[in-house]
C-alpha cells in the first residue's frame, strides 16, 4: 500500500473536464503541478478575501465552525 509524502489533509473537487483541462494548460505553462496551480490560486483569493473584509483569525474559523458553518 503506498504511503502518503505529505501530512496535509486533502480535500476532493468536483470540476468540469474543460475546467481541468484549463487549469492543467496554465499550471503547465506556468511550470507547477495542476495541485500546486489550485495552491496558488485558494492563496490568492484567501488574500483578496481578507483584503477586502479583513483577516480571518482561529477564532473566526472556530465560531464559524462551532455554528454550524452560518453567520
Amino acid at each position: 500500500m503506498p504511503t502518503r509524502k505529505s501530512k496535509l489533509p486533502q480535500f476532493t473537487i468536483r470540476i468540469p473536464q474543460e475546467e481541468l483541462d484549463k487549469i492543467r494548460f496554465i499550471a503547465e505553462y506556468n511550470a507547477r503541478s495542476c495541485n500546486k496551480e489550485v495552491e496558488r490560486l485558494i492563496r490568492i483569493h484567501i488574500k483578496n478575501f481578507e483584503k477586502t473584509y479583513g483577516e480571518i483569525t482561529r477564532e473566526d474559523i472556530e465560531k464559524f465552525n462551532s455554528n454550524e458553518n452560518a453567520f
